[in-house]
């Protein structure tokens, strides 16, 4: 009996890892809002790290969390690290690409609670009176993260956040 539950939990993590593998080698989470103000004015929040606390979604989950701020005090090579409780983790951002107003490029690595490297984009784009911010974040999917993915939607997770975050600085910047 023992060896037949065995063999059976063997053949369903091979199913396993043999679907995961065959799911996308990259990930991309987006969200988009209007927001009624001009370029100028989003792109210094995001431009900015030292903004940041008055508009991202995880600044506030943990008021015990320690930042430290290096390199430019915005735009190119500005870096902001971070490490909270288990929810914020550990990790570091560092500004790649500023074009302002329309674009900022962020390099995201995550070292705890578990290692992971990405690319976080803002693009900003003049729109019927409003100005349309795009955050999106994508990175690879190693086979331990495609397994992930198919038993929790990273998609809904995260793009909640990117949500909350898009109103908040809605909220910030149509004041």
């Amino acid at each position: 009996m023992l060896k037949m539950i065995v063999v059976i939990l063997a053949v369903l993590i091979a199913v396993i890892l043999i679907y995961a593998s065959t799911q996308p080698d990259t990930f991309r989470i987006q969200r988009t809002a209007a927001i009624q103000a001009a370029p100028d004015k989003i792109f210094a929040y995001l431009n900015d790290f030292h903004t940041w606390t008055a508009w991202s979604p995880w600044e506030k989950v943990d008021p015990g969390m320690k930042r430290v701020y290096s390199g430019t005090p915005s735009g190119l090579g500005t870096v902001y690290e971070w490490e909270g409780n288990k929810k914020i983790g550990q990790g570091r951002m560092e500004i790649i690409e500023s074009a302002k107003p329309s674009r900022i490029k962020l390099k995201l690595d995550f070292l705890k609670p578990f290692e992971a490297h990405n690319t976080t984009l803002f693009a900003l784009e003049p729109k019927n009176g409003a100005t349309e911010v795009t955050w999106a974040m994508e990175g690879p999917s190693n086979l331990m993260m495609k397994v992930l993915h198919l038993f929790m939607n990273m998609d809904k997770m995260i793009g909640g956040d990117f949500e909350r975050g898009l109103a908040n600085l809605k909220a910030l910047a149509e004041k």
